[in-house]
């Protein structure tokens, strides 16, 4: 092999090579094991969730095809409604087009072109990740196939009593002039303004103070107009009285109650709430309770479609929906209307005050714009039936969420649910099917022509299909399923459904794993799926969520492929429009990566994810630790070149002919067994982080920096026996082909490279690591007796490098060892490892000491009981050293000296930023460690 290391040549060639091949569609003969991708949004590219969500199931699904499972990893991407038609439409936006311009046909014309031109990105990133997924499998939301099973979905859902039509309250976005669902809605902390208004009491009423008025206070003043109501808390003293009678509403000179509600905080503003059930969530709520009307003051207006001034295009107060209305506020965007609301209560004399005032303020996550609560028309799913089912598969175990805390989660939002509005004001999606006579009544059907056989409607009846699409979330709601062929009853159906593992945030649990489960267990009489793997967010370093604002994102092809610092700049600072923010990022940027981001390869990218994976805990994602997983490749690497060298053409007993092994051979075939269990084990229970963690100590710890050392007398010496020699070759070459196989899931191009080197040499035959056998443990070929004879070895080893450190002896330099308190069993160990120990440690003689003889003045180590004693006298220049030792102590005194002066001044103290006194204040700790260490080693020495 090549000298170096170098993933770049390796990884894209093999990956071409698997999937032309064939190696990743279901070839297993074992039980069914399938893993369904969650499918991204066509418009995204690949980011770190994707990055980590990529590398954990593509850990699972390469250890289950070894294990034989005949596995389905399915791939595909989503749609994604919004996000799409928002792009294609700045694109025509750019041109001086709109899709109004184009009609419904051609505007959709163009978004097809836009996907197959550029919808492709995502799917080509996963495969630079080196995920196995079944490409000949690979769906789309929209494909024909999965189409037809939406439509079957709606139908079904529909005549089972659970998809209605009706009006209710929805999240309104005056960008995109569509609803959107909660997931899809932003909270930002804004300041803003409490206005406090006066409203007047009815029929001479007064209240506990004799005012003849109410302040009620809100955030939105333009939505007085559609008020229905003034609540109060039923235990507040000061209104009781009030309670049933009403307020004369200003402006629009209308009579609405005071209404009792526990709804109502006393201690907030007054204690008096305006109730807008057409507005505002909560207060549909309250208006539901109270039976109050609906008063919507935003609203399509006819009148004035044909200028664009209505709501649903820009946010503009109606002049139909109440008569009572001012004509004044008529087509005015509602934040216009705000300011002239406002002016005409002030000139009224019935603004009280303005305050400033701390609030969230819901936003778009993709248009930015406030979100307007708005009452309206919409498709809706009766989800409460759905729920009692999903929460019954989860209560009896037929789905288990790990980490189980999840389950909590999970029981509260479904034990909560809300009827789910799944109708989208947008051309791109999944047409709602259902049809409207020109009476308004609807009809629902697959197609037309199956509505007019199944309602008896003739021909001369016209018909016009609805004109929203669905959710995505609906179409996505069916994926586990959908994407295998349903309604009808194929065989990869029945073969690979229920689906065995979902790996997913927590983030959209509701959003979509409750779906999938709800809609899956009513439509197939199945759960769609068996484990939800949860895992947390990719965070920075320090615990930061990525995001642009920060400039802290990275991205994953960023580490695998390695770029420049201008490119890296570029990218996170374009599009910005504060200077100053740019300017701070790209300080930020210099700083991190100062010479850009360096290429480490997937399979450090990928083990460093699963290094981290610890069950539902958000991941703090360093960069040293990348480059420490590179390391470990490049240590695999060597590791075979010198396998290679030691085995290439000659006698490695791979055919099973009896051989000779040493304790040393027995330890690491143990060892080995262990390792085996042990990554196994963690595997099925979800700790890829442990899997990852014993992977890299056996390998790197037992396997690298102590067998091969360990076996180098047996290979190089020419006085070992032939038996020997081949036993350790043997051992060498399957153990190392063995590891490969367990490390194949999470590195996959290394270990495909090297295990092709070394097959032959193993005994192996195979296209492909990746269908050779998982690892088994065979407990008897534990060893615990040869683990006992190496560890005492390892230590043995490591007290005489100990001592060389701590003396500054020269490791070229040959030394005496005496052993004391030496037991029969550290005797015989001795006896036989004495060769072995003296070539490694490099030794000139090791002796034990016998009863009654004086121990020589000398450095210590201890192997248990056992002393190991290397005499000091005439091994060190006494007086050099002492010279040496007494100028380093002189540095160490003066660096405490001025580190521990700096942190005891106030002033450095006070002024300092907390990460700047942390660092000084380890940077004590350390050199007065090394101070103390090093006056012990003086007194040693000088005691000589």
């Amino acid at each position: 092999m090549d000298k170096t290391y170098q993933p770049h040549a390796i990884e894209t060639s093999w990956y071409q090579t698997w999937e032309s091949k064939n190696y990743f569609a279901p070839q297993g003969s074992g039980e069914p094991y399938t893993i369904m991708i969650p499918p991204p949004n066509v418009t995204g590219s690949l980011h770190m969730g994707h990055g980590f969500n990529n590398a954990i199931m593509d850990a699972l699904i390469r250890w289950r095809r070894m294990q034989g499972r005949n596995t389905l990893w399915q791939p595909g991407t989503d749609h994604a409604g919004i996000a799409t038609q928002m792009v294609v439409e700045r694109q025509l936006a750019a041109q001086g087009v709109s899709r109004h311009d184009l009609g419904r046909e051609k505007f959709l014309e163009k978004v097809w072109q836009w996907k197959e031109e550029s919808g492709g990105t995502i799917t080509r990133q996963i495969r630079r990740l080196g995920s196995s997924v079944d490409w000949s499998r690979e769906r789309f939301t929209m494909d024909a196939g999965l189409s037809e099973a939406v439509k079957e979905a709606f139908v079904r859902l529909f005549e089972d009593g659970l998809i209605y039509r009706g009006k209710r309250l929805v999240n309104w976005d005056t960008k995109f002039h569509t609803a959107i669902s909660d997931l899809e809605v932003e909270n930002h902390d804004e300041k803003g303004n409490l206005w406090h208004l006066r409203y007047p009491l009815a029929d001479g009423a007064r209240t506990a103070e004799g005012l003849g008025y109410l302040v009620v206070a809100t955030t939105r003043p333009e939505t007085m107009l559609g008020d229905a109501a003034v609540a109060v808390h039923p235990e507040d003293e000061r209104y009781k009285g009030l309670i049933g009678r009403h307020v004369m509403l200003p402006l629009v000179n209308r009579l609405i109650p005071i209404v009792a509600d526990e709804y109502v905080d006393r201690e907030f503003g007054t204690g008096c709430v305006k109730i807008t059930p057409a507005h505002d969530f909560n207060d549909y709520e309250v208006g539901k309770r109270h039976n109050l009307p609906l008063i919507n003051i935003f609203d399509k207006n006819a009148a004035v479609l044909e200028t664009a001034q209505v709501f649903n295009l820009d946010g503009s107060v109606n002049d139909r929906v109440d008569p009572t209305l001012p004509d004044s506020y008529a087509h005015m965007d509602r934040f216009e209307a705000r300011k002239a609301i406002v002016a005409d209560f002030d000139g009224m004399g019935l603004l009280e005050k303005v305050d400033d005032h701390a609030l969230k303020v819901p936003r778009g996550d993709r248009s930015g714009t406030v979100i307007e609560p708005w009452l309206t028309d919409q498709w809706y799913v009766a989800t409460k039936p759905l729920a009692e089912k999903a929460i019954a598969v989860v209560e009896n175990g037929e789905i288990q969420f790990v980490p189980k805390q999840y389950e909590n989660m999970y029981f509260s939002w479904m034990r909560d649910i809300q009827d789910w509005c799944i109708s989208r004001q947008l051309w791109w999606g999944h047409r709602i099917p259902a049809w409207y006579d020109e009476a308004g009544n609807v009809y629902v059907g697959r197609d037309e022509a199956e509505v007019r056989t199944k309602y008896n409607l003739t021909n001369d009846i016209d018909l016009r299909q609805d004109e929203d699409v669905l959710d995505t979330w609906f179409s996505s709601g069916l994926w586990t399923f959908s994407t295998l062929g349903w309604p009808e009853q194929t065989d990869f159906l029945k073969t690979f459904h229920p689906t065995d593992v979902l790996v997913t945030g927590f983030d959209i649990i509701f959003f979509w794993v409750a779906r999938m489960i709800m809609l899956s267990t009513h439509l197939t009489g199945q759960i769609p799926f068996k484990t939800v793997y949860v895992h947390g967010l990719v965070r920075d370093g320090q615990g930061q969520k990525m995001s642009k604002s920060k400039g802290n994102v990275l991205d994953p092809l960023d580490i695998v492929d390695g770029v420049d610092l201008d490119t890296l700049l570029a990218k996170r600072t374009s599009g910005m429009m504060q200077p100053k923010l740019a300017e701070k990022i790209a300080k930020q940027t210099r700083a991190e990566f100062p010479e850009g981001i360096a290429s480490y390869g997937t399979d450090a990218l990928r083990f460093t994810f699963c290094s981290l994976a610890s069950t539902g805990r958000d991941i703090k994602f360093d960069m040293g630790r990348v480059e420490g997983y590179r390391n470990f490749c490049n240590k695999l690497w060597n590791a075979t070149n010198f396998v290679l060298e030691n085995t290439d053409g000659k006698d490695c007993g791979v055919n099973d002919e009896p051989v000779e092994l040493s304790s040393v051979d027995r330890w690491i075939i143990s060892a080995l067994q262990r390792t085996e269990a042990d990554v196994t084990r963690h595997l099925e229970a979800f700790r890829f982080d442990l899997a990852a963690q014993a992977l890299y100590e056996f390998i790197w710890d037992e396997y690298c920096a102590w067998y091969l050392e360990l076996v180098k007398p047996v290979l190089w010496d020419e006085q070992a026996s032939v038996e020997r020699q081949r036993g350790t070759r043997r051992t060498l070459i399957r153990v190392l082909e063995v590891a490969l196989r367990l490390a194949h899931p999470f590195m996959p191009f290394i270990t495909e490279e090297i295990w092709q080197r070394i097959k032959a040499q193993a005994g192996k035959q195979g296209e492909t690591i990746m269908l050779q056998p998982w690892p088994v443990a065979n407990e008897a070929r534990i060893d615990a007796a040869a683990e006992d004879d190496i560890a005492w070895v390892k230590a043995f080893m490591l007290g005489v490098r100990q001592i060389r450190g701590e003396m500054n002896i020269s490791m070229a330099k040959r030394i005496d060892v005496v052993l004391n308190n030496a037991s029969a069993e550290d005797r015989r160990r001795l006896a036989e490892n004495e060769p072995l120990l003296k070539k490694l440690a490099k030794l000139e003689s090791v002796r034990i000491l016998e009863a009654g003889e004086e121990a020589p003045l000398a450095a210590t180590a201890l192997v248990g009981e056992m002393e190991v004693l290397v005499p000091m006298a005439g091994l060190i220049d006494k007086d050099a050293e002492l010279a040496r030792l007494d100028k380093e102590i002189q540095r160490l005194g003066g660096e405490v000296q001025r580190v521990g002066g700096k942190l005891s001044n106030a002033s450095f103290v006070d002024k300092a930023p907390a990460e700047v006194i942390a660092k000084e204040r380890a940077k004590l700790a350390e050199a007065e460690l090394a101070l103390g260490k090093l006056n012990e080693q003086r007194e040693r020495i000088a005691s000589l």
